[in-house]
């Protein structure tokens, strides 16, 4: 009991100093927690407490809880179903019976009215009696309009052998979605509720998590030979009993994670008052220049174009080998990094991997949206500003390949690996992220946002497009907007800025981009430069005939056409660049409604090429071969199909990095 009242007296004395002035968010959802480890029965004995803040003017008669570790309870849950049990997890559980769950033992009031009975397994999202990761639990006493309740809790995990984002591998240990944590209520008129309701989905194979703001103070008892990191800060260590109790506290967020291990290597570096801490297995320390190099850059660029990161420090774990299914994963304060040694410097998995998950602490850690029922708020923005700053950093030719003289930028990465997958038309970015069945969650929710984000640039401006987003951002953060709160203040912003000339909204580009499964694919059909045959036959005096063979001064006139042609269904604006023979050059505006467009020409001068978007504005097209012509041949040369090579590289090294 000695630690567990210095724990609160730190907590007393310290944080007013190394937290937070000011609360940043609402802190509906606080925990007090002691867990300890244990390492030989591969368990978990947590007992906490919430302090759960009733946000509405509903009187709530129960609480729904997650319950994540059940979904690994048998083949039969939800997420199993979904996902199927991985091949290389197949025999420990079939046939070791290694199966994780949680079991909740005691829950009571702050009355001390025992709610354990009364709990009961729902299924919100579908009728599977069978899957056991959500529970509701009734109240005894109700908790009345913006009241407060707290309910102390007491649990024992089974801890998964390395599953899907959590669990164990060897003595490498990653708890990511873990403790029982309370799901969100949603007030009438918060997102799209029209009534109050609980949201606390099912444990789904896609999408992550959803939750309140809250402070979390945690102590954790683990192997005293063990390095531990986790969200928040480090308030104390010390050793008990031969066993090491790490007391710690995070503010303002949405989620805890913790991970510990014998073999961690810590690293240290501070950037504008921000401690970045690095755990890392020996054999990976050749990495570690270049995750702070791609923290630094994040933060710099994010500070600059959204807000200065607020949380004083970020925690940045690279796993081991045997702890891949951990890899490129983000929480509150800490993210999970990786990288293959084999791949060379110039394939740059470990600074895509650092700057994107870094930048979920924005999306959706601070702008804390619904990853399950609106993947693209946060999967797609956080790919639109990973390309940003990778071209930013590393060169927009080069911030993705740069290998034997072989280059293709993040942008442009994104362009290939969305349209080489065959999944363009799957489903709209509206889509939850469960009714992905067949595919297309990833080339959909990922690189078709950032890449109508792009085309957004394009058409209005990357000024007007960074209004949007710092506008959106510092609207929203510490809260829980939805796609129309984003679609309002981008129409807002525009309009600022550009009146009615793209119309009285944006609607008609987002009903394609966001609410549509359209292909925009613009291309040249043909170039035609015809002779114009010289006036013969009587035209002034009657007798003087001009024949064709009589010799003129006058110049060769030419009837100079080109015709476009829109192939795809998506409808964008397009500038066309076309070039003559004499040097000069005309650049024409189409609206890009109709399904051909011809331009006509007539003088002395004839077209030598023509190229649809010469700026590269528009990257939802799909084809940019097909954007230009010339009247002579073109030589492609092989560097397309090079990056295409590449590409099916980098993928691949992404997906052993990912496994999710």
């Amino acid at each position: 009991m000695l630690y567990r009242i210095c724990f609160f007296l730190l907590i007393i004395i310290v944080v007013p100093a190394a937290g937070q002035q000011a609360p940043l968010s609402s802190r509906i959802a606080n925990y007090d927690m002691e867990i300890r480890l244990d390492t030989e029965a591969k368990k978990i004995y947590g007992e906490q407490t919430l302090l759960w803040r009733n946000p509405s003017g509903d009187t709530i008669r129960e609480l729904q809880y997650h319950l994540y570790l059940n979904a690994f309870r048998n083949s039969e849950s939800t997420f199993m179903k979904e996902r199927g049990i991985p091949d290389l997890l197949a025999d420990p559980l079939i046939n070791g019976c290694e199966w994780a769950w949680i079991d909740v033992e005691k829950i009571t009031d702050q009355d001390g009215n025992d709610l354990t009975n009364a709990m009961q397994y729902i299924h919100p999202d579908d009728d599977n009696e069978a899957d056991r990761t959500v529970i509701s639990v009734p109240l005894t006493k109700p908790v009345l309009p913006h009241d407060s309740i707290r309910v102390k809790m007491k649990w024992t995990t089974r801890i998964p052998r390395t599953m899907v984002r959590t669990g164990y591998n060897r003595d490498y240990y990653f708890m990511a979605q873990w403790f029982p944590k309370v799901g969100v209520y949603e007030p009438a008129g918060m997102r799209y509720a029209t009534e109050g309701k609980w949201n606390c989905h099912q444990y789904h194979s896609k999408g992550e998590y959803y939750s309140n703001f809250g402070v979390y103070n945690v102590i954790l008892n683990v192997p005293e030979s063990y390095i531990v990191g986790s969200s928040g800060i480090i308030l104390n260590e010390a050793i008990k009993d031969g066993r090491k109790i790490v007391q710690t506290r995070a503010e303002d967020v949405i989620d805890y994670t913790w991970t510990a291990s014998p073999h961690f290597r810590e690293r240290k570096e501070v950037r504008n008052g921000v401690v970045m801490r690095l755990l890392y297995y020996p054999e990976h320390e050749r990495f570690a220049d270049r995750y702070f190099a791609s923290i630094r850059n994040s933060l710099e660029y994010l500070g600059e174009h959204l807000m200065e990161y607020p949380y004083p420090q970020l925690t940045i774990v690279d796993p081991p080998y045997h702890g891949l299914f951990t890899v490129g994963m983000e929480y509150p304060m800490l993210i999970t990094v990786g990288s293959l040694c084999f791949l060379p410097e110039g394939i740059k998995t470990t600074e895509t991997l650092a700057v994107h998950e870094f930048i979920h602490q924005y999306f959706m850690q601070m702008v804390a949206t619904h990853e399950q029922e609106e993947p693209w708020m946060d999967e797609g923005i956080t790919t639109y500003y990973e390309g940003r700053i990778m071209d930013h950093y590393y060169g927009e030719k080069t911030s993705t390949i740069d290998v034997l003289g072989v280059t293709a930028g993040n942008k442009e990465f994104n362009r290939i690996e969305f349209f080489a997958s065959g999944n363009e038309r799957m489903a709209p970015n509206v889509t939850y992220s469960r009714n992905f069945k067949h595919g297309g969650y990833g080339d959909i929710s990922y690189n078709k946002v950032a890449i109508w984000l792009e085309t957004l640039e394009g058409i209005v401006g990357v000024k007007t497009v960074d209004e949007i987003m710092k506008t959106y951002f510092n609207r929203w953060k510490f809260n829980h907007p939805c796609r129309m709160d984003f679609l309002e203040i981008a129409n807002e912003v525009i309009r600022k800025n550009h009146g009615d000339k793209f119309g009285e909204n944006m609607d008609w580009f987002f009903d394609q981009v966001l609410y549509g499964t359209e292909i925009c694919d613009y291309k040249v059909g043909r170039i035609r430069n015809e002779l114009v045959e010289k006036p013969i036959g009587v035209f002034d005096k009657v007798g003087d005939c001009i024949q064709p063979d009589e010799e003129t001064t006058q110049e060769d006139v030419f009837a100079s056409s080109v015709v476009l042609l829109r192939d795809g269904d998506i409808k964008l604006p397009q500038e066309i660049l076309v070039k003559f023979d004499d040097g000069s050059n005309v650049l024409e505006v189409w609206d890009g409604m109709s399904k051909t467009k011809e331009f006509n020409y007539k003088g002395t001068r004839k077209i030598v090429s023509v190229e649809i978007d010469p700026e590269r504005k528009i990257w939802m097209d799909k084809n940019f071969l097909n954007n230009s012509r010339s009247v002579k041949p073109q030589k492609t040369g092989v560097r397309k199909y090079v990056i295409q090579f590449m590409f099916w590289i980098q993928n691949a090294m992404e997906t052993l990095n990912l496994l999710v």
